[in-house]
């Protein structure tokens, strides 16, 4: 019996160390891990430069709060900002804190211009976290049930859909921002299209709207290029960060530019662990090994690797919809639930999930090697082969 809270269904499994893209659990089996995390190491297990950096800091300083200056925050954000072209970066601890700076900005901001009830469009299956202001901009109900009354001021739109939110804006007057993710991960690993990106920030411009992307999965090189946005050419004036962020350790971050910019003052919002020397170190190690040993480009060719392996090979059954994604975030869709793959994965040394009951999600670790790569394909391939009887 344990005393920790049954809040996960917890997989028979529990791991010892790892390397590279591999874990090792308490048995000694080894496992190729295709999803580093749900996106979170970036840099795989026990990176070498992550370790020592970790250490090193550990050795100076952990914490001291954001009632002082924090060198090392200041130079991760504005590291951020030169990436991203945003000019301001608030850090927080995780995903939902970030999308929930986020929410609270878009509402500060509608104050500002004078509505009374500033909304927020959002999006069917979307997926922004689960605090009480974040699973009331999710788009699940799954999720949501048993925790009403949630948060009012959401206005729920299909995802890539224009015209939808240009008929909400005929007939709600206190919109003031959109928040979409570039990549729904959680939904399936659904793309929005760049033409209906580019549509938005139009759209958003002529209505003095805020465009707030939530790159939580998606960014920090997991598609390619730095933030999901990028492929588009858009330049959102909200962005929120996490998972990645860190390779592990806990951080999160709200970057805001345009309209959202100088809006928060001191006292305004706060976070008494964001911030703080340790997660920094991290968020800094992380990029500099991402850009020292190009893993974007890496996460974009393997990444295609991976799903042109898996076409090849599985991509003629008529039981696979789809094998879809951008870099290393990648769906696998059946035409049934296939929630058992999991297990029959795990059984034959593979790590991955299944999302929205029918879509494989595979998220490796950026600095996967081909090897490796090879290695996914040939493990998934069997086990959705086997699961269909081919």
């Amino acid at each position: 019996m344990t005393h920790v809270m049954n809040t996960y269904a917890r997989q028979p499994v529990a791991f010892s160390h790892g390397e590279g893209s591999w874990l090792v659990d308490t048995e000694g089996k080894r496992y190729l891990d295709a999803l580093s995390g749900i996106a979170v190491n970036t840099l795989g297990h026990n990176h070498p430069d992550l370790v020592h950096a970790l250490s090193h800091q550990a050795s100076q300083l952990l914490h001291t709060s954001n009632l002082y200056r924090v060198p090392l925050q200041e130079a991760l954000a504005d590291k951020l900002a030169s990436l991203s072209g945003m000019d301001e970066v608030f850090f927080c601890n995780s995903g939902c804190e970030a999308n929930e700076a986020a929410i609270k900005l878009a509402r500060f901001y509608g104050h500002r211009q004078g509505v009374d009830n500033p909304s927020i469009i959002v999006m069917e299956h979307a997926f922004h976290g689960r605090t009480m202001a974040t699973l009331s901009a999710t788009g699940n109900r799954k999720t949501q049930a048993g925790f009403e009354p949630l948060v009012s001021g959401f206005v729920r739109v299909p995802y890539n859909d224009i015209e939808a939110i240009r008929q909400v804006a005929e007939h709600n007057k206190n919109v003031v921002a959109v928040l979409i993710e570039m990549i729904q991960g959680e939904g399936g690993i659904h793309l929005a299209d760049d033409q209906f990106q580019r549509d938005l920030r139009t759209f958003c411009d002529k209505k003095g709207w805020l465009l707030m992307t939530d790159e939580v999965q998606c960014g920090i090189g997991r598609t390619g290029k730095w933030f999901g946005f990028q492929h588009s050419g858009v330049r959102p004036d909200v962005v929120s960060l996490a998972k990645g962020l860190g390779s592990g350790v806990p951080v999160g971050a709200c970057m805001v530019g345009g309209r959202a910019a100088g809006l928060f003052g001191p006292g305004n919002h706060g976070s008494t662990f964001g911030g703080n020397p340790l997660a920094m170190r991290a968020a800094k190690t992380t990029i500099d090994v991402l850009e020292r040993d190009q893993l974007l480009e890496n996460a974009d060719k393997m990444g295609h690797a991976i799903r042109n392996g898996l076409r090849d090979r599985i991509g003629h059954f008529p039981e696979v919809v789809d094998i879809r994604g951008r870099g290393l975030m990648i769906g696998v869709e059946l035409d049934r639930p296939c929630g058992e793959l999991v297990g029959l994965a795990r059984d034959a040394g593979l790590l991955i999930n299944v999302t929205a009951d029918s879509v494989v999600r595979l998220l490796p670790s950026l600095n996967i090697t081909q090897a490796d790569v090879d290695t996914l394909v040939e493990r998934l391939t069997a086990v959705i082969t086997h699961y269909l009887g081919k």
